[in-house]
């Protein structure tokens, strides 16, 4: 490694060392980065070929997320660095299909080649359609037949989760047959696999057994008595989200996809599932506030277009707030005081508001959700948003008492705390819900509606008390 470094940082050889040592256990480091990035700029200098080959995938796709375009198009493209094919898997979609997009066909379908069918159909789902089928053309025929089927099946299916590389065993083989099978075919097995399908002579799925099942039993058993208890085939065209609830619920490492004719096409492990975990909450959370997925990497245009218009609908609903506080104007001139504190009120039910929000679109993203217990959630979040109501509104009726000398305003500023809050928690858990009802992502458009609403109520709740007690 000191051979490495001296060139880049020749006072500094050891830490940078102890960093690219550590890199794999803590994630790679600034000064890292700093190191390839400076061999990177300089004439001649190949260090950073020696730096990148001694990182981990993980951390080989940080140093790609976290250095500029202009690096990165050097790295991958002037310099035409061969990274392993396993990294590109690890890149935001975003970035991949940046950086895929600048290279040849013939060099984009030499890295898919080496992947396994999921992530290589990951990879070129997010190219261009036209720049896909040159690709595909430079495919072996295995390879080729795979991702042109995979395409067929809907975005976010299981038919696009799932990996064509699985072990399937006739039903009437015994473990020895099996055992054997699996010594003789080694190279042409997936690299790793728990679970071994079991089938009949039309590629019917009769059941799974475990590996660890495998070789506890004798020789002479046959497979169909060590299979699971029970068996989860996924049809090709369902929803990953639904995939991922499955396994959840069933504790599952794997599951064998079928297609229309109930014949096994593939198989889906536990690591594709923690790849949609981890996708779905982080996308539900980017709607929540209106982004899009993978806008940290995305073009400055392309994320500005994406945002304007979620902000344009915010934009809209605040003037008709706007318009609720105009038909009170005549109030408000005549008590500035109001002025002041509906702001708190509006607020408020918007913060309560989110909070209920929050809950109802995870028990409805986990399906903790259903008709027997919708009311429930509904009441159990208006009663808190009632309780913190009064409990806020005795705090603000003797903060606005005191501020403005006015036991009046006190209680007015109070009951429309009451009433907002009421309303946040009714709004906040039953928008979601009912959106889902509709057939609408929940995620997406619940936020605006619930502000919209919180305002609205907020302000003709204050105003309107303020104008029938106060005036």
């Amino acid at each position: 490694m000191p051979e490495q470094t001296k060139i880049t940082l020749e006072d500094d050889i050891e830490p940078v060392a102890d960093a690219f040592e550590d890199a794999s256990v803590i994630g790679l480091s600034d000064d890292s980065i700093s190191t390839i990035v400076d061999a990177l700029h300089e004439e001649g200098n190949d260090d950073h070929l020696d730096l990148i080959n001694d990182l981990s995938v993980p951390d080989t796709a940080d140093l790609i997320h976290k250095i500029n375009e202009e690096d990165r198009q050097s790295l991958l493209i002037d310099r035409k660095v061969k990274l392993d094919p396993q990294v590109y898997p690890y890149l935001d979609p975003d970035v991949g299909k940046s950086a895929l997009s600048s290279m040849s066909a013939s060099r984009v379908a030499a890295i898919i080649s080496e992947l396994d069918s999921d992530d290589a159909l990951e990879l070129i789902e997010n190219l261009d359609e036209d720049f896909q089928q040159e690709i595909i053309h430079k495919l072996s025929a295995k390879m080729r037949v795979a991702m042109e089927e995979g395409l067929t099946f809907p975005e976010d299916s299981a038919g696009r989760l799932m990996q064509r590389e699985y072990v399937a065993i006739p039903q009437y083989w015994t473990v020895g047959k099996t055992i054997d099978y699996m010594r003789v075919a080694a190279n042409d097995l997936p690299a790793d696999f728990s679970d071994i399908i079991i089938i009949d002579p039309l590629y019917h799925v009769v059941g799974e057994v475990p590996l660890n099942r495998i070789l506890r039993s004798k020789r002479t058993e046959k497979l169909e008595d060590l299979t699971y208890d029970s068996l989860h085939t996924i049809p090709a065209d369902m929803d990953q989200e639904e995939v991922t609830y499955i396994f959840r619920r069933e504790g599952l490492s794997s599951a064998p996809v079928i297609d229309n004719d109930n014949r096994l096409i593939g198989i889906i492990t536990v690591d594709d599932i923690l790849d949609v975990i981890d996708e779905e909450a982080n996308e539900d959370i980017l709607k929540l506030a209106g982004l899009g997925r993978g806008d940290l990497y995305r073009a400055i245009l392309s994320t500005t277009g994406t945002r304007f218009r979620w902000l344009f609908v915010n934009l809209m609903t605040a003037i008709l707030a706007s318009f609720v506080i105009s038909m009170f104007d005549a109030t408000i001139e005549q008590i500035v005081a109001l002025a002041v504190l509906m702001p708190i009120v509006a607020s408020m039910g918007g913060n309560a508001g989110t909070q209920a929000l929050t809950v109802a679109v995870r028990a409805l993203a986990t399906k903790e959700l259903s008709s027997t217990n919708t009311f429930r959630v509904i009441w159990k979040e208006t009663i808190v948003g009632t309780l913190n109501g009064i409990g806020f509104a005795l705090i603000m009726g003797v903060i606005a008492t005191v501020w403005f000398q006015s036991v009046t305003l006190g209680l007015v500023i109070g009951a429309a705390m009451v009433l907002n809050l009421i309303v946040a928690g009714l709004s906040g858990a039953g928008i979601p819900i009912l959106l889902n009802k509709m057939g609408s992502d929940p995620a997406l458009s619940s936020t605006v509606l619930l502000t919209t609403i919180t305002d609205i109520v907020g302000f003709f709740a204050f105003l309107g008390l303020a104008s029938i007690f106060l005036l």
